[in-house]
């Protein structure tokens, strides 16, 4: 049976850290790249492969965001047992965080079984990348961009939730989506892409969590874990060097060059079929 060699892990892991948190799909890439160069991989071991990859830029949203995360942490559990959980920014932050994770994690249970085919189809995932841009566009055009965190509500957190769930499928960028989700919301760009890498931590903390469990039963675990902890190390640090760079393009730059380059590679993938 073919394989995951060492050499495609380690390509693997650098673009799913490249691209995770760049507005450009992670998922789509994972998909189209493999196809493009001609690599025949088990669905099996490639899609809980894809899974691990995300948990590694999991750990670099986690490292990256440390003292936000753990102050929130702090804050929500103090306001549960004071019983005032919203009295705190930060611990209103933390029910955001879970606000913003229900609307994908329920259809994602819903439509399991189309996603996965998806996740078979080079040609959806084109498709998909089409609309990420097509996304990326809008929220350019329409989004004031006149909020900052300082007024980030309750309503924006679960905006950027909803837009989340167009993530499930391959070629529609998580992040893409959800800072669309929230710049529709007139909130600015920087604060946009700080919920969005920080709302990304429980959806990513789960999908791991599966992984790991078909990980552990398929029986050629021995041969398949040293490639797979290469491409783990690769996204883990590629993803942070991506997000520290991101927040700071967009600080002053629009999201318009990751729209070209999403319709480019998505026509580029149906033209040649």
């Amino acid at each position: 049976m073919n394989q995951l060699t060492l050499l495609q892990t380690i390509i693997l892991g650098i673009v799913q850290g490249l691209t995770e948190f760049l507005p450009i799909s992670s998922s789509g890439h994972l998909v189209l790249l493999p196809h493009l160069l001609g690599w025949e991989m088990p669905a099996q071991d490639t899609f809980i492969f894809d899974v691990l990859v995300q948990v590694a830029t999991l750990l670099a949203v986690i490292v990256y965001f440390w003292d936000d995360l753990w102050r929130i942490a702090l804050a929500f559990g103090r306001g549960l047992v004071q019983r005032a959980p919203l009295a705190e920014a930060d611990s209103r932050m933390g029910w955001y965080l879970i606000l913003a994770t229900i609307p994908a994690g329920v259809v994602g249970l819903l439509v399991k079984d189309q996603v996965e085919a998806a996740f078979a189809s080079p040609r959806a995932a084109a498709g998909f990348l089409l609309l990420t841009a097509a996304l990326l566009v809008i929220a350019e055009r329409i989004g004031k961009r006149s909020r900052d965190e300082q007024t980030f509500t309750w309503v924006d957190a679960l905006a950027m939730g909803a837009a989340q769930i167009l993530a499930i499928f391959p070629g529609v960028s998580r992040s893409g989506s959800t800072i669309a989700g929230g710049m529709l919301r007139d909130l600015d760009r920087p604060t946009a892409a700080r919920f969005s890498f920080l709302m990304s931590v429980p959806v990513m903390l789960a999908a791991g969590a599966l992984a790991l469990k078909d990980l552990l039963a398929l029986p050629h675990l021995a041969q398949i874990l040293p490639p797979f902890l290469a491409g783990f190390a690769a996204a883990a640090i590629v993803g942070y060097l991506s997000i520290r760079w991101l927040l700071r393009y967009l600080t002053r730059h629009s999201l318009y060059v990751f729209a070209a380059y999403c319709a480019a590679l998505g026509l580029l993938v149906l033209v040649l079929g």
